[in-house]
Order: C-alpha cells, then sequence, then structure tokens
C-alpha cells in the first residue's frame, strides 16, 4: 500500500515551501532518495503481472531465508514510500507481509484477519503496484489480527482505522485481490482508463 493516501495533510504543510531553496546537501539527499524510490519501485510487481492474481500459500518453515525476504521487502517498502508490502508485490506466493502501523514496522506471516464489528468506512487507497492512482475503498474500520512473525512467534493485533486498512489492503494482495475490485464500478472503470495505456506501452 502506498504512503501517500495518508499523507495528503502533511503535504499541505509543504504547500507554501515551493519558494524555499534547498541546501546543497538537502538537495543532494532528496535526489538520492528518489532514486532509491524508483530502484525499489522497479522491483515491485506492477499491475498487468499475472502474479498480482494468485493466491498465496502457507507459509511453513520459519527460517532464515524468511528473516532475509522479510528485511529486504521492509527496505523496499520503505524506500518506495510504502506503509505495506505484500510477498506476492515480489513475485513470492507465501502468505506473509510486511507493513507500518502506527509508525511500527510488522511482519506478519500466515495472517488471520477478522473484522470487529460491523462499522466501514470508505477512503481513497494507493497501491505500489499501481503506481499513483488511488480509487475510495470500503473497508471494515476494526479488524483484530492473528500471525507469527518471521521467528515463528505469535503475533495478535487489534487496530482500528488507518492500520486496520493498511492490513486489510495487504491481506487482500495475498488473496490476489486488488483495490480496484473493491472500488465502485466508476471509479474502476475510471481507473482501468489511465492503466490501459500503462500496459499498452509495457
Amino acid at each position: 500500500m502506498s504512503h501517500h493516501d495518508h499523507d495528503h495533510d502533511h503535504e499541505h504543510e509543504h504547500e507554501h515551501d515551493d519558494d524555499v531553496e534547498l541546501t546543497d546537501a538537502e538537495a543532494q539527499a532528496e535526489a538520492e532518495r528518489l532514486v532509491r524510490k524508483e530502484l525499489a519501485l522497479s522491483q515491485i510487481r506492477q499491475y498487468g503481472d499475472p502474479v498480482l492474481r494468485m493466491r498465496a500459500e502457507e507459509v511453513e518453515a520459519f527460517d532464515e531465508e524468511l528473516q532475509h525476504l522479510t528485511e529486504r521487502m521492509l527496505q523496499l517498502m520503505h524506500d518506495a514510500d510504502g506503509v505495506g508490502l505484500a510477498a506476492t508485490q515480489v513475485g513470492i506466493l507465501r502468505r506473509f507481509f510486511v507493513c507500518t502501523l502506527d509508525e511500527e514496522d510488522h511482519v506478519l506471516v500466515n495472517p488471520v484477519v477478522t473484522p470487529v464489528g460491523d462499522e466501514a468506512e470508505t477512503e481513497p487507497e494507493g497501491c505500489l503496484s499501481l503506481g499513483t492512482l488511488r480509487v475510495p475503498v470500503e473497508r471494515s474500520l476494526r479488524v483484530r489480527v492473528e500471525a507469527k512473525d518471521a521467528t515463528g512467534a505469535p503475533v495478535a493485533l487489534e487496530l482500528e482505522g488507518y492500520p486496520a486498512r493498511v492490513v486489510l489492503h495487504e491481506l487482500d494482495h495475498l488473496d490476489g485481490t486488488l483495490m480496484l475490485d473493491r472500488t465502485d464500478p466508476e471509479s474502476r472503470r475510471e481507473a482501468l482508463g489511465a492503466l490501459r495505456p500503462r500496459l499498452v506501452l509495457s
């Protein structure tokens, strides 16, 4: 899941800073950040890749390979300015994802997510596999998460609001479901229209 759908207030804070000159060091750091972002996005599977429509299999081995994979995915997620990244988005058909919830990184393996209550809300979502596209998606407001971490230790979380949305978005990826499947028909048509030129070019 991409970060910009949660950053709109933060972006507004900087709208009046356009005339402020960056120092050479700041400009260099920003250029390096953008290069890292482009490199990270080039390693994340994009819309049209068939692996994004495949269902991931349960993880059985909690070994060094899994720990290395999750560490690499956390780095990719941060470099790409994301808040969530599922294994299927890097071509691995196993049931785990990484995410940042309330500024804390998590690795959730074989996650089971249960809605708590009937309350839901609709908010715009973005996705690291769908470029800058954003569409409105209705999600449960509260969820309970049971999973394992990369070492196999149990994880239990109670989430509400944006963190719940992040987890539900990533869980969808593990089932081959994209946010386009959960948006309203008009938003889906507009999104597919925007994506078609990209598919032709690729």
